[in-house]
């Protein structure tokens, strides 16, 4: 299979076998039933990387059914083998690093570096997961009669559908599936239409490690199709559990679709993160972390700053580190050493940066920095950018930028503070800077979302749970509580023991 690594400099992948262009279902690669295949382009410079299968109906109705079939084996191993195939993979994956990271940085745009962290990060959920697979435990249940014993299992859910996104193609996929495959569960897996290639590539990985055969199905389809596929995983009878990570608008509607077989769910959706750093916050450290959050994979992540909330005695002084910090940054093609601010995914995601930033101009907002596409690089590559004097009007502090652009917002006091960071339908990830352990105490559980930083930017480790409140979903991810969203509970009443 031939998948053209286009432009100059970018660096060959050493093991041609992870590169793939074909579906993986049951153990076989696998056109669609159709015959349709579909481009995937690279956003650096908008040149065709290969085609992949358009699958639809048909194909995911064969997926279904291929795991539905190898759930029992699987499940049926004991948890100390099913945890040493994930240890192979872990294993697999850490040794192909340097190659995934090159398809990732391929498919998305992420600087290389970046690319290699996400690999590494992702790693770690398999890792994380291999060993919890060990650690599921019940429980024995004091007896109200004497001739009884009560006891508590848990049990693997049984097929999951995965449905994955474009902004972190590899350890999205790996922080749903290692929690699934260590419960019992087999999986479909849907990844973006934009990155299909690192998904795959895992997925090679993975029978290598000698994950069964209908254990890790991977189905791939083009933009159009991707309604009718997410409904099909939705709406099956077999597909026990759904796990989404990706718009709140499509979340709900997938909600609505597997109402009918009670699916259970797992969905983490849209953020809109605030960032606030108080009179008292270390500011320099304070910009270094808010560059972090606010830039990193051009803007594109879902726990991404939103808006930077800055108390009134500090804010100047933050403003001038946040334009030291941004001027910082190199951005260009994700293979060149020392770029760290890589393209947009698509047009689309370009033209609503250069919404939000003109909107933010033309209520008030002030532009210290960027507020355009950068002239030399052309394409989806939008200039690092900061906006002073953002208003609760604005766009800027009512949607996702999703895009390298920072919008900061002057507040006076504390509550005001906490009142502005909730205003929000959403609830996923927030921010705190502040040296007041009152202050901090008092902020942190004031704050309507499911994680909080203080004074770190970098929340995420296989380690503890990632997820949200309100509009931006429910359930987590990692953590020992991430193998929760793929077992049930059953109760066991033994009676008339003598």
């Amino acid at each position: 299979m031939a998948l053209h690594f286009l432009g100059r400099g970018v660096p060959a992948v050493a093991r041609t076998q992870l590169l793939k262009n074909k579906a993986w279902i049951a153990g076989q690669w696998r056109d669609a039933i159709s015959g349709k295949m579909y481009p995937v382009y690279n956003p650096s410079n908008q040149q065709l990387i290969a085609e992949v299968p358009d699958m639809g109906e048909e194909d995911v109705v064969m997926a279904v059914r291929e795991a539905y079939s190898a759930q029992k084996g699987w499940a049926g191993l004991t948890a100390k083998e099913r945890s040493g195939v994930l240890r192979r993979w872990f294993n697999l994956i850490t040794q192909n690093t340097d190659d995934l990271a090159k398809i990732v940085s391929l498919e998305c745009g992420k600087p290389l570096a970046e690319a290699t962290l996400e690999i590494k990060y992702g790693a770690s959920f398999v890792e994380w997961f291999a060993e919890e697979a060990k650690r599921v435990y019940g429980d024995i249940v004091p007896t109200s009669a004497k001739d009884r014993r009560l006891l508590v299992i848990k049990q693997p859910v049984g097929v999951a559908a995965l449905i994955t996104p474009w902004n972190f193609p590899s350890a999205m996929v790996t922080r749903k599936a290692a929690p699934a495959l260590a419960a019992g569960c087999t999986t479909v897996i849907k990844p973006s239409e934009e990155t299909p290639f690192s998904t795959l590539a895992l997925a090679e990985l993975a029978q290598q490690a000698g994950v069964p055969p209908g254990v890790l199905n991977v189905v791939t389809c083009s933009r159009q199709s991707v309604a009718k596929v997410g409904e099909s995983l939705s709406k099956s009878q077999l597909v026990s559990k759904l796990s989404f990570t990706g718009s709140t608008h499509v979340g709900k509607i997938l909600m609505a679709q597997g109402a009918d077989s009670m699916k259970r769910l797992s969905l983490e959706l849209g953020g809109n993160a605030p960032f606030i750093v108080f009179n008292s916050a270390d500011i320099p450290l304070a910009a270094k972390h808010a560059v972090f959050t606010k830039y990193r994979n051009a803007g594109q992540t879902c726990i991404c700053t939103n808006r930077l909330l800055v108390q009134s005695g500090v804010h100047d002084q933050f403003v001038e580190e946040m334009v030291k910090a941004v001027g910082a940054l190199k951005q260009g093609d994700p293979f060149t050493e020392g770029v760290n601010l890589g393209p947009l995914i698509n047009e689309p995601a370009a033209k609503k940066v250069e919404q939000h930033v003109a909107d933010a101009v033309k209520k008030g907002g002030h532009l210290i920095v960027g507020g355009k596409r950068n002239s030399t690089l052309g394409g989806t590559f939008f200039e690092p950018s900061i906006v002073t004097g953002i208003t609760t009007e604005m766009m800027m502090s009512q949607q996702e930028i999703f895009g390298p652009v920072a919008g900061i917002i002057k507040f006076q006091e504390e509550e005001e503070a906490i009142a502005l960071a909730n205003s929000t339908r959403y609830g996923l990830a927030s921010y705190v800077f502040s040296r007041d352990i009152g202050q901090v105490w008092r902020t942190s559980e004031g704050l309507e979302f499911g994680m909080v930083g203080v004074n770190e930017g970098g929340i995420s480790t296989e380690m503890t749970p990632f997820g949200g409140v309100k509009e931006s979903g429910f359930g987590r991810e990692g953590s020992r509580y991430g193998m929760d969203e793929y077992q049930y509970i059953k109760y066991i009443c033994m009676g008339n023991i003598k």
